[in-house]
């Protein structure tokens, strides 16, 4: 798979770890974010993973900041996004199988870096059901 991924200051930890594990699966990283936790704005690392995944250069997106929203908020502006912000494995899971969530959102600040690690396993290897799912998804874009 090919997965983008982008951070601002509050993930560069939890971005390494991501690669690192994600590289370590065979996974093809495309890393927007940013390596340090001088400040920065989270729009300029996640335009350019909501890009990716809406033009179809990667398979998924990985999205990182503080609370998970700005970033979050940011990416699901672009036509064919549908980021899912997630603090389980639970919610990651039912990102994918209900929304067809494209792009996983983590709130570094109020998840352990294992915790991450499990989300984003659980989000890459469950498939959206479709179904009941499928004409909601196609509802959500305005």
């Amino acid at each position: 798979m090919k997965i983008s991924i982008g951070n601002d200051h509050a993930g560069p930890d939890y971005k390494k770890a991501l690669v690192e594990f994600l590289s370590a699966q065979g996974h093809e990283v495309i890393n927007y974010g940013t390596d340090t936790f001088d400040s920065v704005d989270y729009p300029d690392f996640g335009h350019p993973v909501a890009m990716d995944v809406a033009r179809g250069n990667v398979d998924f997106g990985i999205v990182i900041c503080g609370s998970g929203n700005g970033i979050n908020m940011t990416v699901n502006k672009h036509e064919g996004v549908r980021a899912a912000l997630c603090w389980t494995k639970e919610i990651a899971a039912l990102a994918r199988q209900h929304n067809n969530a494209n792009i996983i959102s983590i709130p570094a600040r109020f998840t352990a870096i294992p915790q991450a690690l499990e989300m984003v396993d659980t989000f890459l290897k469950t498939s959206f059901e479709g179904g009941r799912h499928q004409a909601r998804v196609q509802k959500i874009t305005c």
